[in-house]
């Protein structure tokens, strides 16, 4: 009996420990970057090149054109601007990869906190939003080889 119980409590514990996914709007998101929590843009690079990309935002790409992913390797990447036990924003187009890309954190990465932009950097530039030219940080992450 003590066995289950004990069972019972390293089972509730384990998915008390998950991160939180928190879906979050553009003003939201304002407010974080303002505090310090890093962004991660996780587009590919022609999409940050014909949009331009939130000001600040660590570009590392999830998915390749063909939709395929590295999920160990970008994880790495990820831990270099986010530091696991801290609060982490993702953003994409709309929305859409980041929600994988959220479970994927919660999951596996170890971030208390996953902020989702909800409806992406369509959304962000459509209010007018600032928006910064995607080719310094994606000259620096091609040099660093970290995009």
């Amino acid at each position: 009996m003590f066995r289950f119980l004990f069972a019972g409590f390293l089972l509730a514990a384990a998915f008390g420990a998950r991160a939180e996914i928190v879906d979050i709007e553009n003003a939201e998101l304002a407010s974080l970057l303002s505090a310090g929590v890093p962004i991660i843009d996780v587009r590919t690079a022609p999409e940050w090149e014909e949009t331009g990309i939130v000001p600040g935002s660590h570009l590392l790409t999830y998915f390749d054109e063909r939709g395929n992913a590295n999920p160990a390797a970008w994880l790495e990447k990820t831990r270099a601007v986010a530091r696991p036990g801290n609060p982490v924003i993702v953003i994409c187009r709309s929305g859409n990869r980041t929600k994988a890309v959220s479970q994927f954190l919660s999951q596996q990465g170890g971030y208390p906190k996953v902020y989702n932009v909800k409806h992406g950097i369509r959304a962000w530039a459509k209010e007018g939003r600032p928006m910064a030219a995607a080719a310094p940080a994606l000259a620096s992450c091609r040099k660093a080889q970290t995009c």
